[in-house]
């Protein structure tokens, strides 16, 4: 079974802004509610700890496509099998879109249940608004 989910949110903020603060891997934890820990390991991949419903995962992702104020897309290497995109849109000089795609393989009882009852896109989403907060205060600032 193969899973993938849509969502996107509008900022009050710049592109830059935005973009600014998706490319620091340490400010993901802060955003990203499932999200325990991410590390560096080089420049193109990521040791990820997240901390979900059920089960603790871990896995490393690595970069595929990085264009500035554009796209961020990856896949992992190791662990959970999924990959995404997150691309940034000038919507006006101080609003932007993030649209964030995930494909992935959902195993075992929970990550199923979350697949069929839309409850990763609801995560997905509350993640994105969460973004929003974040980013619209860095750019009141």
């Amino acid at each position: 079974m193969s899973a993938s989910l849509v969502e996107t949110v509008d900022v009050q903020a710049p592109v830059s802004v935005a973009w600014a603060l998706w490319s620091d891997v340490t400010r993901w934890p802060s955003f990203l509610s499932h999200v325990h820990r991410v590390d560096r390991l080089d420049g193109q991949r990521f040791a990820w700890q997240l901390q979900v419903v059920g089960a603790d995962k871990n896995f490393v992702a690595e970069l595929t496509e990085v264009i500035p104020e554009d796209r961020i897309a990856w896949h992992t290497v190791e662990g959970v099998d999924h990959g995404g995109v997150v691309t940034f849109h000038r919507l006006s000089d101080t609003t932007s879109r993030v649209t964030l795609q995930i494909e992935y393989d959902p195993k075992g009882f929970i990550e199923r249940l979350g697949a069929l009852t839309n409850l990763d896109s609801t995560l997905a989403n509350y993640d994105l608004g969460e973004f929003q907060k974040l980013a619209e205060t860095a750019a009141a600032s």
